[in-house]
């Protein structure tokens, strides 16, 4: 009984960094499924959508649950886990070696420092303003209004710890930074600095995983986070739209 609760507990550690990091819930599932069967749980049963995690060794013994309250982006950490399960399924790793790596890398802080971020955001934002059809006098303005939204939604999420008002905030500052620019001579087209400017806040990656889920039969899954995406571009949005109001 001692091996099962251990293998249970691995396989949830397994799941709750891979949810919380972003992963898509059948990404999870399969690799909890797999952990198990390696170790000799041929019936594991998991169950997971994106507030939570159910995974019993056999159909017809007790389920663990654990409850996923905050969620990120951290694709390192998800590589991470994919290689701890990759060296279990090939019997590298024994029960509790694994679980200690596991461990590791649940308490690791793997992303990026806040400032390293700011200057990525700053970049990105830039160069989307390009992209889109800007012109080079809109390059700096979108990459100082990319940078301080960015630094202003990571800084409202820590005082606020709701997303959608953070993005919200971080719309506002954008278009404030914007508007600004353009007043004093600087920049050549608002809609393309502003656009520029918001697409670090685009949550890009939960559409991708809301069409995959979607795509691989898990409906809940795939629908909560198509409705998160869409309720976040809809702060987004609406935060450039009450600037733009003002004007």
């Amino acid at each position: 009984m001692g091996t099962e609760v251990s293998i249970a507990k691995l396989c949830m550690l397994a799941g709750k960094i891979m949810l919380k990091s972003g992963a898509e819930t059948y990404r999870v599932e399969d690799t909890m499924n797999r952990i198990a069967k390696t170790y000799g749980m041929e019936d594991a049963q998991s169950y997971a959508t994106p507030t939570g995690i159910h995974f019993s060794i056999d159909f017809s013994e007790y389920t663990n649950f654990m409850r996923i309250t905050n969620r990120a982006t951290d694709l390192h950490k998800i590589a991470e886990v994919n290689s701890v399960s990759r060296k279990i399924a090939a019997g590298e790793l024994e029960i509790n070696k694994a679980f200690s790596m596991l461990e590791h890398i649940d308490q690791a802080r793997l992303t990026f420092p806040k400032w390293m971020q700011i200057i990525a955001a700053a970049f990105v934002s830039g160069s989307f303003a390009i992209m889109f059809g800007g012109t080079w006098p809109d390059f700096i303005p979108a990459f100082i209004a990319g940078s301080v939204g960015f630094a202003g939604m990571l800084g409202a999420d820590k005082l606020v710890d709701i997303r959608f008002i953070a993005e919200f905030i971080g719309s506002v500052i954008i278009g404030v930074v914007a508007i600004l620019f353009m007043t004093n001579g600087l920049g050549a087209s608002l809609d393309k600095i502003i656009i520029g400017a918001v697409m670090p806040l685009v949550p890009g990656l939960h559409i991708t995983n809301a069409v995959r889920d979607l795509i691989a039969g898990h409906l809940i899954a795939g629908v909560s986070k198509g409705v998160e995406a869409l309720l976040t571009a809809f702060a987004i949005g609406a935060g450039v739209a009450v600037i733009i109001g003002f004007i």
